[in-house]
């Protein structure tokens, strides 16, 4: 019987640590949808963002985050207390419990967790590209992943108050993605749309990105690292009904996802009378946002479907939030904002257990706090030492300004864009 719990111990810790991997594949993801929807100028300066966020999420959530989000003895169900370094009496544990009879090291939860984080601020990245400072954006980062993250987290993951009402969010569709689209809102609110975004009269100007070849590999990247994110998040793997379940997860993941690419495909061409490209791979996103809070209860159909509503409302919401003046260059803040709070209350379509009161006020409490931490701490930054980039920095591109790189020097010429 020892021999078995210890078998099961290496195969989830391993499981576990594999699915993580997934996961930080993801910062690829990210990365090249990014440097993809972007114009030439701006490459250097979005990829320098998601390597350099992804290090600072990492040590903040060493640091402090994990153990706000996973406290040895919280103070209350709102209130977690702060202890800090990796290696508290909670984060140091060797084992963690997994309904009792089987563990995996603590250490691989520790993993799995922080590239979590590390993919709520990568949301942020692509909304206020093109013109933010570099440094501003990574102090925003320092407080993002090191407290609000995590103090949002808890109440939901770590056993806080949300959990206690019966909200439900399986692998994040509100405490990683609406987490992110909300703090990215606050930001661009602040930061104000591109140069020429939009007209004296309103009209909206396209400002079509450098490299869609880009693009859709890191909507592939980001599709194969969400097998991970809601895979993981089944916790185990080692006995018969935890097998199945993740393997229905993995269905119901890839399936969302293809309902997204459909919903956004037919309606773009109903919308424009074209196959529009980008909201085809913002749908795939849609979807996989949408599902993530409930992959294991809906059937196969029922999370196709799911995906494919995400699908047509981020269509909906790119072309509303144009019209409203706010200057998202990916749309993160849909797929991830929007999306994410109709896969909250998605839950109910299929899962028993929840309902309709407490999804809406986990929805609810996540958007107010970190909308409003997050404005406060751009808000911060900007009077301290700005948050955007000059006019003419802005003209140049943010890779001569920020970076002093160029990421295509024989087709781009900064000085002078």
């Amino acid at each position: 019987m020892e021999q078995v719990i210890e078998l099961s111990y290496a195969l989830d810790t391993f499981y576990f640590l594999v699915m993580g991997a997934f996961v930080m594949w993801m910062a690829a993801g990210f990365s090249m949808l990014e440097a993809g929807l972007v114009r030439a100028k701006n490459t250097t300066e979005i990829l320098t963002k998601n390597v350099c966020l992804f290090a600072i999420a990492c040590t903040m959530y060493m640091l402090c985050g994990y153990n706000i989000m996973y406290p040895g003895e919280a103070v209350n169900s709102f209130w977690p207390g702060v202890s800090f370094l990796l290696g508290g009496d909670n984060a140091a544990a060797d084992v963690i419990a997994s309904n009792g009879d089987t563990y995996y090291s603590g250490m691989s939860d520790f993993f799995f967790q922080v590239v979590f984080v590390a993919t709520a601020m990568s949301i942020v990245s692509g909304a206020v590209a093109e013109r933010m400072k570099l440094w501003s954006f990574l102090i925003f980062c320092v407080v993002l992943t090191g407290f609000i993250y995590p103090l949002q987290g808890y109440w939901k993951w770590g056993g806080g108050f949300l959990d206690a009402l019966g909200f439900l969010d399986f692998a994040g569709s509100g405490v990683v993605h609406l987490c992110g689209g909300a703090a990215a809102l606050a930001g661009v609110m602040l930061l104000g749309p591109r140069l020429g975004k939009y007209g004296k009269n309103g009209e909206i100007h396209p400002i079509p990105g450098a490299n869609l070849p880009l693009a859709t590999l890191g909507t592939f990247i980001l599709w194969l690292g969400w097998f991970g994110f809601n895979g993981g998040s089944e916790l185990k793997v080692t006995d018969v009904a935890e097998a199945n379940a993740v393997a229905l997860v993995f269905v119901n993941t890839n399936a969302a996802a293809a309902g997204g690419v459909l919903g956004a495909l037919i309606t773009s061409q109903l919308l424009f009378g074209k196959a529009d490209l980008t909201m085809v791979l913002n749908g795939a996103l849609a979807g996989l946002v949408a599902i993530t809070a409930e992959p294991l209860t809906p059937t196969p159909l029922l999370a196709t479907g799911i995906g494919l509503v995400g699908g047509i409302l981020v269509v909906f919401s790119i072309i509303n939030l144009d019209k409203l003046k706010i200057d998202d260059p990916v749309g993160a803040i849909s797929v991830h904002g929007v999306v994410g709070m109709w896969g909250l209350l998605a839950v109910c379509l299929s899962n028993d257990d929840a309902t309709l009161k407490a999804q809406l006020i986990g929805l609810g409490t996540i958007l107010g706090f970190v909308f409003v931490s997050s404005l406060i701490v751009w808000a911060a930054i900007k009077a301290m030492v700005g948050i955007r980039v000059s006019e003419e920095e802005e003209h140049q591109g943010c890779d001569y300004s920020e970076c002093g790189l160029e990421a295509y020097p024989e087709f781009t010429d900064s000085g002078k864009s």
